[in-house]
């Protein structure tokens, strides 16, 4: 399946805005304006005020003369990219990739999404309709590309949903302004008599090359799909965060550490008021040369014990490099649960097991990287490299029970390893077998044990099992798959005792 964007239009996203508050300017032609050199310049104008002539980039005083009755209100430049930011994280319902386009656009990749509503049409409405109720000037397309969606979403009044692969159809009835060209490439353009995408689509690319430099080519390649166009995803703020900032750089080890203690009181104290505690936490480090350094920690259980913490964070101060100076330090609990006063006693009371446990795991991950710990349970399967599972916490109670009545192997591969062995009759164990280039000679064996093939799949032949040791005392764990009779049956080379 191929990438599915949807971009979303909000040509009137000022004003709309202004309107939500302001209700009784409903009926009432305005404009956002903004002084630049000595004059004002109108930024963004309501439909009403459109109608009537007056656009954005025009000056006032041409705007009055041609709507007498236009209101002027301040524009602040900041309110575009707020708006935006704030919409793009309402539309992470809809999918987790959402990225803002300024000044008036949202790019949303909708990848194995759009069926939990239907369809990309129901999709699509759903957007459109709730925008709308917000008292937003709404239009959205999708497509293929985000060049393709953008310009379809501007210049299409029909199809606004653009079948797989065929972008090239859709742009072709365009004007070129929906390639995203700057002014001057669409001037000159137009001069030559080029009013649509798909009278010069098909030219000869040196030619285009030459009279219009290498950008028409991007965006029309981009829009066309091939030319990857990447999007920035939005990275909502974490609804656990505390902020440091520095009145002097941090330069120094022990400013490191009081820091992340001040955060860590500020932190915990929130979790304690919530009743929660943290699994994930992330510490970011501003330096004044604009430079971000991260170090991040995991609990193998939910915590808010400050010591604890601290601790994690001390082993891994030395990955930070001050350089000039940090200015601000921010930390972020990116995984939060739930934190009984009972469970969080375990932290405090002395010889408590299950917390000193916890505590020697999170102190180990912290030396030797985030994932190298596992603890794995008993899950319910016939084949061995199926039966086991990671827990998901340390106070996971398994499903089942471990396999004790017969040898199992202490290193159990993940893949069984095929070899090639030498059998004196079919059903018996093999005289010899060799594994990477290595001849290994039997000299005891045991077995076979069967394991069938698990009904619910029927992926796979049978196994006959085989426990053997070699001449040098190794012991492995071996085995048939399937019929001896058959011509073609292999062998396998499953784990290794100790």
């Amino acid at each position: 399946m191929g990438q599915r964007i949807v971009v979303i239009w909000l040509p009137h996203l000022l004003t709309d805005w202004i309107l939500r508050r302001k209700p009784q300017l409903k009926e009432q032609p305005f404009a956002l304006a903004l002084l630049e050199r000595n004059r004002r310049v109108v930024k963004a104008t309501n439909a009403l005020a459109q109608e009537k002539g007056a656009y954005p980039e025009m000056v006032v005083a041409d705007c009055k003369a041609l709507v007498p009755d236009l209101e002027v209100l301040d524009y602040n430049p900041d309110q575009a990219g707020k708006l935006l930011s704030a919409l793009a994280e309402w539309c992470i319902r809809y999918t987790p990739i959402v990225s803002v386009d300024l000044p008036d656009c949202l790019v949303l990749d909708v990848n194995g999404c759009t069926h939990l509503w239907g369809g990309e049409v129901d999709y699509i409405n759903d957007i459109y309709k709730r925008l709308v109720d917000f008292g937003y000037t709404t239009r959205i397309a999708i497509s293929d590309t985000i060049g393709c969606s953008w310009a379809v979403s501007r210049f299409e009044k029909k199809d606004l949903v653009v079948n797989t692969n065929a972008q090239d159809k859709a742009i072709e009835i365009l004007p070129p302004a929906a390639l995203r060209l700057e002014p001057d490439i669409l001037e000159r353009l137009s001069k030559l008599g080029f009013i649509t995408i798909g009278s010069f689509m098909k030219m000869p690319r040196p030619a285009l090359r030459r009279r219009f430099g290498k950008n028409l080519l991007k965006r029309l390649d981009q829009a066309l799909g091939a030319e990857m166009e990447l999007i920035d995803p939005l990275e909502p703020i974490s609804a656990y965060q505390e902020r440091l900032p520095c009145m002097e750089p941090i330069c120094a080890a022990p400013g490191i550490e009081i820091a992340i203690k001040t955060l860590l009181e500020m932190l915990c104290s929130r979790l304690t008021r919530e009743s929660k505690g943290l699994r994930t936490c992330e510490l970011k480090c501003y330096r004044i040369d604009g430079d971000i350094q991260k170090i991040n920690i995991g609990t193998t259980r939910p915590s808010r014990n400050e010591r604890h913490l601290f601790k994690l964070f001390e082993i891994r101060i030395p990955e930070i490099q001050p350089d000039l100076g940090i200015e601000l330090f921010v930390m972020e609990a990116k995984v939060v649960e739930e934190l009984l006063s009972s469970q969080d006693a375990l932290w405090t009371v002395s010889g408590a097991n299950e917390s000193a446990l916890a505590e020697l795991l999170d102190r180990l991950e912290g030396k030797t990287g985030a994932g190298s710990i596992y603890r794995y349970l008993p899950d319910e399967h016939y084949w061995p490299e199926h039966s086991i599972k990671k827990a998901n916490s340390l106070t996971e109670k398994p499903t089942t029970t471990w396999r004790t009545d017969l040898p199992r192997p202490l290193h159990l591969l993940a893949t069984p390893e095929q070899i090639e062995v030498s059998v004196p009759i079919p059903d018996y164990p093999p005289l010899l077998f060799i594994y990477k280039a290595q001849r290994h000679t039997i000299i005891k064996a045991d077995g076979p044990e069967r394991i069938e093939q698990e009904w619910w799949t029927q992926a796979g032949e049978y196994r006959d099992y085989y426990c053997v040791e070699d001449e040098k005392g190794a012991r492995y764990w071996v085995f048939r798959s399937g019929d001896y009779m058959n011509e073609g049956v292999k062998w396998f080379l499953h784990g290794f005792f100790a």
